[in-house]
């Protein structure tokens, strides 16, 4: 692996994103920091030292296919938004209701769970007429930044812009149409798994993931 595609862990990835970003641009309009999953949010943590911006955890689960829990096929967010890999569900031959039961089930859940225990009870605040930066710190099928993207586009927002160290070069493509620019320290064409690109990858504790959204 290159080196300068690797990151000792989510903060050098952080200060290596900083470098792409418009950090006056940001800070003079309040952009809010969205992360779209747990490793985001700790990104997002370490570019605040710089930003001091709103922030905030926009929950998704992940809906695998039944003989491959490693496969994801779709993925719904807290506002019961669906995006599905319609190659793969087509691939493996899964009928369409078992993706809708399992984003109902995955909902009631696990998500209902996340919004209480992080935010008690509070659900995701309207990003209407707000200019939104979704993070994340890799991303190996897209459907998390996809998940997060179409909900906050239905809100109608200001403008809608993704932060990622990296992302493999078909889901960047696939992502520019949608937001207003998309920020990297490099698209690869053979990207493999995110936790691959760090050095140190570890889990973020749940009492992380508190402190983070209560700082």
């Amino acid at each position: 692996m290159p080196q300068r595609y690797c990151f000792k862990d989510r903060e050098e990835a952080a200060s290596r994103l900083l470098e792409q970003l418009p950090l006056e641009k940001m800070r003079l309009e309040k952009w809010e920091l969205i992360a779209v999953s747990s490793g985001g949010l700790e990104l997002i943590h370490n570019l605040n030292k710089r930003l001091k911006l709103p922030k905030d955890f926009l929950f998704s689960e992940g809906i695998y296919a039944p003989k491959n829990r490693g496969c994801e096929l779709a993925r719904v967010s807290e506002y019961e938004e669906i995006v599905i890999n319609e190659r793969l569900v087509d691939a493996f031959g899964i009928q369409y209701d078992f993706i809708y039961g399992e984003a109902s089930r995955k909902y009631e859940e696990k998500i209902l769970s996340y919004i209480y225990k992080y935010r008690k009870g509070k659900h995701f605040e309207t990003m209407t007429g707000k200019t939104v930066m979704l993070v994340d710190e890799g991303a190996e099928s897209g459907l998390k930044l996809m998940a997060a993207m179409k909900t906050v586009l239905d809100m109608n927002p200001k403008a809608v812009y993704v932060a990622v160290p990296l992302l493999p070069t078909d889901i960047l493509e696939g992502l520019e149409p949608l937001a207003d620019e998309v920020f990297v320290v490099a698209a690869l064409d053979d990207y493999t798994e995110t936790k691959s690109y760090y050095e140190n990858f570890e889990d973020v504790s749940a009492e992380k993931i508190e402190a983070y959204l209560g700082a």
